[in-house]
């Protein structure tokens, strides 16, 4: 084997390297199995705060594991988003799409303030900040593996965090969002962006879900094109996976005939949390 021969050997069988949290290798003193129907409490700007986590049922400390943030509509709140009920899927549907990952995963479910996320005077991403130190602190995350998703102000949140972390984000999944509702402070990192949006929202209509997607398009280097979206009435959706993007940061865009809805069919058949796990699961550790 020549030397050119060996190196690329080398570097191809060398491990990624991760980045683990302060919480790996040591037993959990805070979450524990009983942490998706009691929540836990963070106290901030002067309001009680709370939020639900499902640990794996093997849960390993040693073991990084991937964080996936699971935000709920207004109205809504987190229990729902736990339960699988009022519309929602339990943790979105993800869990069993998940379970094979060579990665497992912990899934966060937050309180908004009010049932939403008006995130006033940013609140909202100083209480997922926490939420996120918290986690990390007590069990073992892998922090270059950290996502979000959530279905109308729940999108609108992802999308704010987006913006406000930006790449502390690996990739977040906007359902039915809109960009004003919960505001975008910076909103100029690349970020991978998963968005779907009904065709005949008349709550959160369409174009706000276009914004959201653009302003990833052009963070992301993407080529900008006009995606094709389907017509009322025709039961289909539309996808739309943007090309020239930055390594590592793919924009995915869904357009569907539907409604305002965190759960469309196509066919009979329910299809967001596929296509949510198809794409966080894409990803692996950074070094």
């Amino acid at each position: 084997m020549n030397l050119s021969t060996l190196l690329g050997a080398l570097l191809f069988f060398t491990p990624i390297l991760a980045k683990p949290s302060s919480g790996c290798g040591q037993a959990p003193k805070l979450i524990s199995a009983s942490s998706t129907t009691t929540p836990l409490t963070l106290t901030i700007n002067s309001k009680s705060r709370t939020f639900f986590v499902l640990l794996p049922a093997n849960y390993n400390p040693a073991t990084p594991h991937r964080l996936i943030l699971t935000l709920h509509a207004l109205g809504g709140n987190a229990g729902q988003v736990v339960s699988g009920t009022s519309g929602y899927l339990p943790w979105y549907g993800i869990p069993p799409l998940a379970s094979n990952s060579s990665i497992p995963t912990i899934y966060v479910a937050p309180n908004g303030v009010s049932n939403g996320w008006g995130n006033q005077a940013g609140e909202d991403v100083t209480f997922i900040r926490s939420v996120i130190s918290t986690v990390e602190s007590d069990v073992c995350i892998e922090t270059s593996l950290r996502f979000s998703t959530g279905f109308s102000y729940g999108g609108a949140m992802s999308y704010s965090l987006a913006c406000s972390l930006g790449s502390e984000l690996r990739a977040v999944a906007a359902l039915s969002g809109n960009p004003t509702i919960s505001g975008c402070a910076g909103g100029t990192d690349a970020v991978a962006y998963y968005g779907q949006h009904g065709v005949s929202d008349t709550v959160l209509p369409i174009t706000g879900g276009r914004q959201m997607r653009d302003r990833f398009v052009k963070n992301n280097g993407c080529t900008a094109v006009t995606a094709a979206e389907p017509a009322a009435g025709s039961g289909k959706r539309i996808k739309t996976v943007y090309s020239g993007c930055k390594e590592g940061k793919p924009v995915v865009w869904v357009a569907f005939d539907g409604p305002h809805t965190p759960t469309p069919r196509e066919g009979g058949e329910l299809w967001t949390a596929g296509e949510t796990w198809e794409f966080f699961g894409q990803f692996g550790a950074l070094s």
